[in-house]
């Protein structure tokens, strides 16, 4: 099951984590390499005692923790290094990303966010934008949130209200979160220890939605 609340976003801050990527990798006897990998999206890892600063953050840590089951539940987790549509330094807008192209019948988007680098490209799935922060456009002009679409933010599904005409840009603007859940069922805390500089590990790993 997954919990629709996000891990508070002060103790998220300064966290250490990122994308992973698996690469299998078979050596030839010519020395020349083969290269492939079985994910078609990679995964995040994030280590969530990072961000403790005081004993109080200990205790919302460990009170979110029990609340989720441990590993039981997944949850939102928001990645200060990558949260927006657009640069981090931005605010999103409704022409950041391209998240289709209509057909003249459908009616039904999911966000996306695309990473380039010269002429390769990878489009990410989005599944846990932020409520409030979604702005959608068709060809180039903005549409109003209700009487023109609507975002279900538990899935990422944008719905509008009439399907755009054919080939006509489906565009998005947003915030979003990461589905995580913790990847221990174990929290190990000394006060002595923490207040010393030694924070405690707690890894937190990406869910596939």
């Amino acid at each position: 099951m997954f919990h629709e609340i996000r891990f508070p976003a002060n103790l998220s801050f300064g966290s250490v984590g990122g994308p992973e990527r698996r690469t299998e990798i078979v050596a030839l006897s010519s020395g020349h390499e083969e290269r492939n990998t079985p994910w078609a999206h990679s995964r995040r890892h994030y280590d969530a005692g990072i961000g403790l600063r005081s004993l109080d953050d200990i205790a919302a840590l460990i009170a979110f923790f029990e609340a989720r089951g441990g590993q039981l539940h997944g949850f939102r987790w928001k990645d200060w290094a990558d949260f927006k549509s657009c640069a981090p330094s931005g605010a999103p807008e409704f022409r950041d990303q391209v998240i289709g192209h209509g057909d003249g019948a459908r009616t039904q988007f999911r966000l996306r966010r695309r990473y380039a680098s010269g002429p390769a490209a990878y489009l990410r799935p989005i599944a846990k934008p932020v409520e409030g922060t979604v702005r959608v456009g068709v060809g180039g002009i903005e549409l109003r949130e209700g009487p023109d679409y609507r975002v279900d933010t538990a899935t990422g599904i944008v719905t509008l209200s009439e399907p755009p005409g054919q080939d006509a840009a489906v565009t998005a603007g947003f915030e979003f979160d990461v589905p995580v859940r913790f990847d221990t069922d174990r929290i190990a805390v000394s006060v002595a220890s923490f207040q010393a500089g030694d924070m405690p590990q707690v890894p937190v790993v990406e869910l596939r939605i």
